[in-house]
This record gives C-alpha cells, sequence and structure tokens, in this order.
C-alpha cells in the first residue's frame, strides 16, 4: 500500500513538473524579448548614466556628473519646461476633444459610424505623412490656415511652425488631433457600458442634461477616464516621432522635448552619458506623476 502511494506520488510529481515546462516554454518567448529589448537597454542606462562615453573609445567613470552638468544646460532646462507646457496642454485638451467626441457620437446620429472612423484614422495614419500634411497647413505665408485667419480679420497670423513662440502650439494642436480619435473610443466604451437606466430613472425625477452628464456619466467614466489621463501622460512624456516629423525641435529649440533632448545628445553630440542621465530622469519624472495619479485617483474613487 505504501509502495502504491509513493509511486502515485511520484507520478503526480512528474505531471507537475510536466506541467510547469509547459508554462515555462509558453511565457519564455515574452521573457526573452522583455530581457534583450527592455530589461537590459535599462541596465545598460543605468549605467551610462554614470559614464563619460562617446561610443568609441572606453567607458570612463564620472559619477554623478553627468546628472549635474545637463542640469546646468540650457539647452535641457528649455527641453524640461518645453516637456511639461506639451504634457500639460496635451492631456487635458485631448481628454476634453476625446470625451467631447464620444458623447456627441454616442447618440443616434446620421452617419455616426463614417464619423466614428473619420476621427480614429489620424491615430493609425503614417506619422510622416500627418508632418507633411500639417507643414503645409500651418504654412506661415501661403497655407490654408494662415488664410483662413485673414479672412476672417487677423492681418499678422502666427506663424506656426516658421515661430520660436509658435512652433509648440502648433505641435501640441496636431498632437490633439492625432490622438483624440483613439481616446474617443475608449469613452465610447465606457459610455455604452452606462446601464440606461440610471439616465431613465434621473428623467423621470426632473434632471437636467447636465446634471446627468455630472452626476452620471463623469462619475460611471471614472475607471476610462483614469486609464486615458495614465496613457495621455506616458505618451506625452515620451513623445518624440510626431516633433521630428513637423518641426525635427525647431526652430532653434523651441519644439525639443526631452525625448528629443536624448536623441540630439546621443546622435548629434555622441554623448551617451549625458543622454542616458537625462533618460534616467525623464524616467524619474514619469514614475512621480503616474503615481501621484494612482493616489489621486484612489482618493476620487473613495470620495464618491
Amino acid at each position: 500500500m505504501a509502495t502504491q502511494k509513493t509511486a502515485a506520488e511520484k507520478k503526480q510529481s512528474s505531471l507537475r513538473r510536466r506541467n510547469a515546462l509547459i508554462g515555462y516554454t509558453f511565457i519564455l518567448p515574452n521573457f526573452l524579448g522583455f530581457a534583450i529589448f527592455i530589461l537590459i537597454p535599462v541596465v545598460f542606462t543605468l549605467i551610462l548614466s554614470v559614464m563619460k562615453w562617446d561610443g568609441f573609445n572606453t567607458m570612463e567613470f564620472v559619477g554623478f556628473s553627468n546628472f549635474a552638468n545637463i542640469f546646468t544646460d540650457y539647452r535641457f532646462s528649455s527641453a524640461f519646461w518645453k516637456t511639461l507646457l506639451y504634457v500639460v496642454f496635451t492631456v487635458v485638451l485631448t481628454l476634453l476633444a476625446s470625451l467631447g467626441l464620444a458623447c456627441a457620437l454616442n447618440k443616434k446620429i446620421k452617419g455616426r459610424d463614417a464619423f466614428r472612423s473619420a476621427i480614429f484614422f489620424p491615430y493609425v495614419a503614417s506619422m510622416i505623412a500627418i508632418g507633411a500634411v500639417w507643414k503645409q497647413l500651418f504654412e506661415q505665408n501661403y497655407g490654408p490656415i494662415n488664410h483662413f485667419l485673414r479672412m476672417i480679420g487677423i492681418e499678422n497670423p502666427p506663424g506656426w511652425f516658421a515661430s520660436t513662440d509658435w512652433a509648440i502650439w502648433g505641435v501640441i494642436i496636431v498632437s490633439i488631433w492625432k490622438f483624440m480619435g483613439y481616446y474617443m473610443l475608449i469613452y465610447l466604451a465606457g459610455l455604452q457600458d452606462i446601464p440606461a437606466q440610471l439616465y431613465e430613472a434621473s428623467t423621470l425625477d426632473g434632471a437636467t442634461a447636465w446634471q446627468r452628464f455630472i452626476k452620471i456619466t463623469l462619475p460611471m467614466l471614472t475607471p476610462s477616464t483614469f486609464f486615458v489621463v495614465i496613457m495621455l501622460t506616458i505618451n506625452s512624456f515620451k513623445s518624440f516621432d510626431l516633433i521630428f516629423a513637423l518641426t525635427e525641435g525647431g526652430p532653434g529649440i523651441s519644439t525639443t522635448l526631452l525625448a528629443n533632448y536624448i536623441y540630439d545628445q546621443t546622435f548629434k553630440y555622441w554623448n551617451y552619458g549625458s543622454s542616458a542621465a537625462a533618460s534616467v530622469i525623464l524616467f524619474i519624472l514619469v514614475l512621480a506623476v503616474t503615481v501621484i495619479q494612482f493616489r489621486g485617483e484612489k482618493k476620487f474613487t473613495d470620495y464618491l
């Protein structure tokens, strides 16, 4: 009897090992991809942040000198504050635009599906094509946008991408236009999950459309809003390709954000230590903002 029990236990142990091996086999490709493309580059970036290296000569340990040097670099200071400006306005305005569009296109209107597709299309469009088209639209002298502004009485419209004062605002406008369609779909999914009975009951109680929006729609969309804010914030902080396609960080450094600054330090000045230090700072900044958002969302949910 004891011998039979031992044999059964061995069989179960062998089965557990085989199941575990099958499970590890399934996750191995994902783990290897994570290790090769994320974990190793992150560790190497941390090492580079305390090194002086131009990509060719031997690495030299410099401690925290890279961090001290970039904080005295006016290009980094400009990129830091421009990044915060870009993130704040892009996140807030894209959120409002996507929510407004979702509420409008959640109603039964003619051509609703066509409008949804048209608004979502910029999100999947080629970044190079978007940059080329919007550069022509915002062209200072002959662009359609400035032509329209002159028609309505603005004699000296902005220079947009040719102006150090207006280029960042042009980039923000294009960013909102490109990404609002994607987040509109997220809000649409959230709106369609709200029970219709809540609106019917509030209507019978005499609630106005605005009161229904404030008391029902917004609280019920809290999970969607939290996701949108988190994703928008992270994507805005690491925005690079759109700005590169539109202005390449110019004119001057007026649209150079932290991601562009890291690119310039790496591929223009061959200063891998400074670029790695700036990457670490960007990571810490995004992490801090994300933690604050998570805590804020928890307090807001508890308040509701």
